[in-house]
């Protein structure tokens, strides 16, 4: 497999993501339960087929970018494929005062992108960004993992209290990390909060940085593109008293981060990835210790 997503990687990456549309619409005719879930999550969120349809393309793109993403050449720069830049003064001020910044990107275009640019472009400046990795549950899939975070100003930990505690030390340091908020984390490490019109168990450790740090917050996305035209990264940040007071409880933190979430799905419903089975029940397994 990696040597076949090695070969993939080579192939240009405007035609990959054509080719990504096909595969999005194959998957969608061939799987009653993707399709299923697809829709009753729209549906759920209030959206017309309209407003869903452009998604079933864009998860095929997203899976066809994965062996650029992962297994290019590693001299071979993202920044290129950017085709803009906003928000991002406010992110070099809050990087040039030295206080630690934590941003969160949810599952919306091309979000590997984001944290491999951002990683790129201010390496140098502000040393790596720091974010956390799931590792592999099979091993075939692990040099495939090992490849997408060996990239140039990555510093990727494992979701575990050591890797928690990297995220902390970076920011005290005054570094840069980055979080998928809306993954389900395990039992214990969150907390029952509205997304969507139905409770989602939400994540507590980004509020919990930011009390613990200070650090300001910044939601940032990876807008794709018409293929081979790039994509538009942006960076919004979220003064919210509720993700810093240590008074506030962390359900409503966790609201106040679903709700920054809704919003930027409802801006890009096409490109959100609408089959993710936001609403289940978390394991019951530790990863990350509080």
């Amino acid at each position: 497999m990696p040597a076949f997503f090695r070969l993939l990687a080579r192939v240009p990456l405007p035609l990959m993501q054509r080719l990504g549309i096909v595969l999005g619409w194959l998957v969608w005719w061939g799987s009653a339960g993707y399709r299923r879930r697809f829709r009753s999550n729209a549906q759920a969120a209030g959206l017309t087929p309209a407003q869903y349809r452009p998604a079933i393309a864009a998860a095929g793109m997203a899976l066809a970018e994965l062996p650029w993403l992962w297994m290019r050449p590693k001299g071979e720069s993202v920044l290129p494929r950017v085709a803009s830049w906003s928000g991002l003064d406010a992110v070099e001020a809050a990087l040039a005062a030295r206080q630690g910044v934590i941003m969160f990107t949810p599952h919306i275009g091309c979000w590997e992108l984001l944290a491999q640019a951002m990683a790129e472009r201010y390496v140098d400046r502000f040393g790596p960004l720091t974010a956390l990795y799931r590792p592999a549950r099979k091993a075939w899939m692990a040099p495939l993992v090992d490849g997408s975070r060996d990239r140039r100003g990555l510093n990727m930990l494992p979701t575990t209290t050591s890797g928690v505690r990297g995220l902390l030390r970076a920011l005290k340091k005054g570094g840069y990390t980055g979080l998928l908020p809306d993954q389900v984390p395990p039992q214990g490490q969150g907390v029952w909060a509205p997304f969507l019109g139905r409770p989602a168990y939400t994540m507590t450790l980004l509020p919990r940085l930011a009390q613990q740090t200070g650090a300001p917050v910044f939601m940032g996305w990876c807008e794709r593109l018409a293929p081979g035209q790039g994509f538009d990264i942006h960076f919004e940040r979220i003064d919210d008293p509720a993700l810093s007071s240590t008074k506030v409880p962390l359900e409503d933190a966790a609201a106040v981060i679903n709700q920054h979430i809704e919003r930027l799905i409802y801006r890009l419903p096409g490109q959100y990835v609408w089959d993710y089975a936001r609403h289940k029940a978390p394991r019951a397994e530790m990863e990350v210790g509080e």
